[in-house]
């Protein structure tokens, strides 16, 4: 049986967790025989999942994004079923820092009428308040106890976010306010985050995939690395150790920001990677007589974009390429048009990023054509 579905914390109605009545190792076969069919021109390349330890399969996610409603006179925190919030104030995968911070507010906050609060997110140590409104709400609830108690949790920053339109995106440009301690935080790593930051929810299995793609790409100071889809720069920082010239891409602003802070020696740019092909071409041909050219790539659920696709295998041409993906959909896609251009997947290893659930995430290694 599952440490979630024995435990009393686990609410029976959340639609979350679709895994969690299986045990570890039947989540594990269910995930590697889904990956078998969905990538299976590829299967006999595919490698052994691997997993976090037993004790890291629940209290492990400290990235969250949550609906927000007024339940018998306070503050729910949770997801939705047919409509309905499912409040999960105690759930047992999300980590005790998460927990304490949602016991915090709900504790705290004021009514809808006064406090129209429709999310509530958190990136690790900063945490963000989500208004459906453009006006800005009184803040007289925002006391000494309340914020001792934050601090007391492990939270570094209290965001307030007045955006009208939260929904499918909940972040938007405007509309930010720092109501209560520091603008960013450093992970376990070192690196710089701020409250939009996207974060594998394992450190400890993250580094392992990198580790695994660094081994491959080895990089030097005798190659190029190009790195989409960026984020805050955590594999960025790994190449410019390693001595590589380096260019990142990424569209969120505060990741841009803190990538180049993470690894100054890297040039970072903003904007879809379908967009910053222009300045990509002339980068990589300013060492093209001397350097290695190698890829990392780690892009959303829709996989690649069109035009960046085809500029990898036409121009760019990467001697090494590795491929973090979330999607075995998008990935089955683009695996097959590099496939198709001569490029030879080595090795896919499974990564299970999100005990519990039937999400898992593939490193796809790759060698380009001679």
């Amino acid at each position: 049986m599952s440490i979630l579905a024995a435990s009393p914390d686990c609410e029976p109605r959340c639609p979350g967790c679709a895994h969690r009545h299986l045990d570890a190792a039947a989540s594990a076969a269910q995930k590697t025989d889904w990956l078998r069919r969905r990538l299976a021109p590829w299967q006999e390349t595919l490698s052994e999942i691997r997993s976090a330890a037993a004790e890291r399969r629940r209290d492990y996610r400290d990235k969250v994004a949550l609906w927000a409603g007024w339940q018998a006179e306070r503050w729910g925190f949770g997801l939705l079923a047919d409509d309905e919030l499912i409040a999960i104030p105690r759930c047992p995968v999300h980590s005790s820092r998460v927990r304490a911070v949602l016991a915090a507010l709900a504790e705290h906050l004021p009514p809808p009428a006064a406090f129209p609060l429709a999310f509530f997110a958190q990136a690790g140590a900063q945490a963000t308040l989500i208004l459906k409104t453009k006006q800005a709400p009184a803040l007289d609830w925002l006391s000494d106890d309340l914020t001792g108690k934050l601090a007391a949790a492990g939270l570094e920053g209290l965001w307030l976010h007045l955006h009208p339109s939260a929904g499918r995106r909940l972040f938007a440009k405007n509309g930010w306010r720092l109501l209560w301690g520091a603008p960013e935080s450093r992970d376990a790593d070192g690196l710089v985050y701020g409250p939009t930051a996207f974060q594998q929810l394992l450190p400890e299995l993250y580094r392992l995939a990198l580790d695994e793609a660094q081994s491959f790409l080895a990089p030097d100071n005798g190659s190029a690395v190009i790195d989409l889809y960026c984020g805050n720069g955590a594999s960025l920082a790994r190449w410019c150790r390693a001595g590589a010239r380096v260019v990142g891409v990424e569209t969120s602003a505060e990741a841009v920001a803190n990538a180049a802070r993470n690894a100054p020696s890297a040039l970072v740019l903003r904007g879809l990677c379908e967009q910053r092909l222009p300045q990509l071409t002339p980068w990589l041909a300013a060492g093209a007589a001397r350097e290695t050219r190698l890829a990392y790539l780690n892009p959303p659920r829709t996989g690649l974009e069109p035009a960046v696709l085809r500029w990898l295998i036409e121009q760019a041409r990467p001697r090494r390429l590795a491929y973090l993906s979330c999607s075995a959909g998008t990935l089955h896609r683009d695996l097959s048009a590099f496939d198709a251009a001569g490029f030879r997947i080595e090795r896919i290893t499974p990564y299970d990023f999100f005990p519990q659930t039937y999400h898992v995430e593939t490193l796809a290694l790759l060698r380009g054509p001679e």
